[in-house]
Formats: structure tokens, sequence, C-alpha cells
């Protein structure tokens, strides 16, 4: 007689294999290769579909389909080495950096609000012109932000000083407001509420009272409801979000052309190079809706593997914040955590009709240098914070050399 747990002349039945898949998530190195596997695999399927989304355009533009897909693999090429340097780094290395990337990030704001030096796309002043490339300071500032806040809200918990609300919010809340601010001043709402996220996230790691969050989260809904008003362009938008009746060929033209993207892509999608709205049917096709298309090429199956992999990847980083014992470490894995989750939330969001649109990019995905290098940074960080879990250490001195020791030392140029 076999046992339940078997089938088929002894091999595990689906409850077996299941129990055995969730014990490898109690593994000491769990959060590490979870980290690395989601971050590879986006990154994968973002270069992809960055040459699916822009072939056409780039092909009638530039005379070769090419052209987006190679910057994309230079910005790439420039981000994978500072993610392994990242990840190789302790954790006072990331608190020595917090203060001079924040100051240079509000610089960078401020360049990009001085006429002529800052450049408008879209309705919001967020790029610096430098030539053969744009940068766009914002993005830099939300890692900025997460090690200056980690490092504050540390630092104040080991003094035993967060049993007052004016220490939890001064200085946080007007350093933090300046930041906001400069972003707010450039008409950039999507990075906005990305950078009110990871001040709301500290504000819960730390166990702010709940009236004092509650206020806090209703003044920042104050506040971006004040800057939808003052914006006509906004305002547009959300009218256009709201009334699904409006002009489909006017404002509401690129929120419809993404969900007839995704509709049409059906279970399957219609195939990678071979769908319809990258022959500039739909605006912004490699940065903002990018999501749509995956939905149109790959399907609702590529779809729902995208969020699988944005669902681990935020799975993982609480993980490590639950994990590590050092407070800096906790704060700053659990607010990239929220950076990266509600970025991938705003963005897919918006290209399904559930949220207004923002223009914000998909973490690791879309196109652009400036959004993927501080975000494999910040992925290198926690690839730094998980080999500091409880038992890491022991199995990563366990698994031995890495391939590229081992590699080093069959030629004689590192030790066995």
């Amino acid at each position: 007689m076999t046992s339940p747990s078997t089938r088929d002349g002894g091999r595990p039945g689906v409850r077996a294999q299941f129990v055995a898949l969730v014990g490898l998530l109690d593994r000491p190195l769990a959060s590490y290769y979870l980290v690395l596997g989601c971050s590879m695999l986006l990154l994968a399927l973002g270069l992809t579909m960055v040459l699916a989304s822009s072939n056409v355009k780039q092909l009638q533009e530039t005379g070769s389909a090419y052209t987006l897909l190679q910057r994309q693999a230079v910005w790439m090429a420039l981000g994978l080495p500072l993610m392994w340097l990242a990840a190789r780094l302790p954790p006072r290395t990331f608190r020595a950096l917090a203060y001079p990337l924040l100051l240079l990030s509000i610089i960078g704001l401020v360049i990009v609000l001085i006429p002529g030096l800052g450049l408008t796309v879209g309705g919001a002043t967020r790029w610096i012109d430098l030539g053969p490339v744009q940068i766009q300071p914002s993005e830099p500032a939300k890692l900025s932000l997460v090690l200056w806040g980690a490092d504050l809200m540390a630092r104040r918990e080991r003094q035993g000083q967060l049993t007052d609300w004016r220490t939890l919010l001064i200085p946080l809340l007007p350093v933090s407001g300046v930041v906001v601010m400069l972003v707010m001043l450039g008409h950039d709402l999507g990075t906005t509420l990305v950078l009110l996220s990871i001040f709301l996230t500290l504000l819960w790691v730390v166990g702010a009272p709940g009236r004092l969050f509650v206020g806090m989260t209703g003044l920042i809904g104050l506040l971006v409801a004040i800057l939808i008003v003052v914006e006509p362009y906004r305002m547009q938008r959300l009218i256009g979000f709201l009334d699904s009746s409006g002009d489909p060929l006017g404002v509401r033209y690129q929120g419809v052309q993404g969900k007839l993207a995704i509709a049409s892509g059906g279970w399957f999608g219609t195939g990678l190079g071979e769908g319809r709205a990258q022959w500039g049917f739909l605006p912004h096709a490699e940065t903002d809706f990018i999501f749509a298309i995956i939905g149109e090429q790959l399907g609702l199956v590529g779809t729902l593997v995208v969020l699988g992999l944005f669902g681990l990847l935020a799975y993982a980083g609480l993980r490590i914040a639950r994990r590590v014992k050092d407070p800096f470490m906790r704060l700053a894995a659990a607010a990239v955590t929220g950076w990266l989750s509600v970025q991938a939330l705003v963005n897919i969001g918006a290209v399904i009709g559930v949220l207004p649109i923002t223009g914000i990019p998909l973490p690791l995905v879309s196109y652009g240098g400036s959004a993927l290098i501080p975000t494999l940074a910040a992925l290198g960080m926690l690839l730094a914070f998980a080999q500091r879990e409880p038992g890491a250490r022991q199995a990563l001195a366990a698994r031995g050399p890495g391939p590229v020791r081992r590699a080093l030392s069959w030629l004689g140029l590192a030790r066995r």
C-alpha cells in the first residue's frame, strides 16, 4: 500500500512537492536568490520588450530597429556592476553615502528647475539635458531618501528617541518635504507618489502611532488632490479616467490604446514583435506603457509572470526586513520594497485602467537608464542585507567559492 504522499511508483505527490517548495523559502539564502533571480528575469524581459515595443518606431526614425535596445543594454552594462558592487558593501558604507547622495539629489532637482537647464517632457520638468544623455535627478533622489531616512530613524531608535511624535517627524518630515516639493515644482506627480510612499513606509516600520500615520496619510492625500486640481492636464487625465464615455481620441487615447493592446493579447499573446500597438498606435510604449506591450505580445500568461516576479521580489524584500537584526538594514530594506512595489502597482494600475495615468516607468522593465541604475543599486543593497540574515553567512561559506573565484583559481590568479 502506497503512502498518501507518493504516487506512481514512489514519486512525490503534489502535496509533498508543494511542501518541499515551501521549505525552500525557509532556507537562509532564500531571500538572496529570490532578489537575484527576480531581478535578472525582469531585466531580461525588459530588454526583450524594449526591442519589441520600439523596433518599428526606431527603424523609421534612426534607420535601425535596435537603437533603444542598444542604449538600454549600455545602461544595463553600467548598472549590473554597480549592483554587484553594492551587494558586497557593508551597511556602514550605505549609511556613509546617505548624506552626500541626498545633497547631490537636491542639487540636481534644483538644477532641473533652472530655465534653460531643465527639459520638459510630457508636461513634467524632470530632465537635465547633457547632450548625448539625459539625466533624471528624481530617480536617485528615491534611493537617497531611503538611505538618509533609514539612517536617521535607526539613530533615533538606538538613542531611544522614537517615543515622541516630534522626534518621529523632525527632521524626517521637513527634509522629505523639501525633496517632494522640488519634484512637485517639476510637475512630476508619479515620482511624488513614490517619494511619499517611502516616507510613509519609514514611519510604518519604526512603529509610528496609528493616529499619526493616519493623519500623515490624509495630509498626503490632500496634497495629491491639490496637485491634480492645480494642473489642467492632470485634471483632464482624471476626468478622462473617471468618465469612460469621453473622447477616445483625446485625453483618453493612451489609456484606451493600452487596454486595447492588453485585450488583443488573449491568453498567450500575438507573439514577440507581432503586436499592433508597436506600429505607433500606443504612445510611450517602451516606457510608461510597456506592460501593455507585454499583455499584447505575451498575453495574460506574460502579465501574470510579471506580476508574480514583482510579488516574489516584494516578499523577498519584506523577508529581509523582518529577519535582519540591524535597524538600518530593516528600515532600508522595507523602504526599498515599498518604493519598487508602489511604483510597479501605480504603473500597472494605470495601464489596466484602475488608476489614473501618472507617467512613471515599470521598474527594471521600462526603457531608461536614470531609473534603471538607482534601482539596480537598491537591489544590490538588498542582496547585501540578505547575506546578513541569520545563517546566511554560514550557508555562503558552505557553498564554497563562486564561479569567478573558481575560474581565477584554475588560472592560478587567486588563492584556493
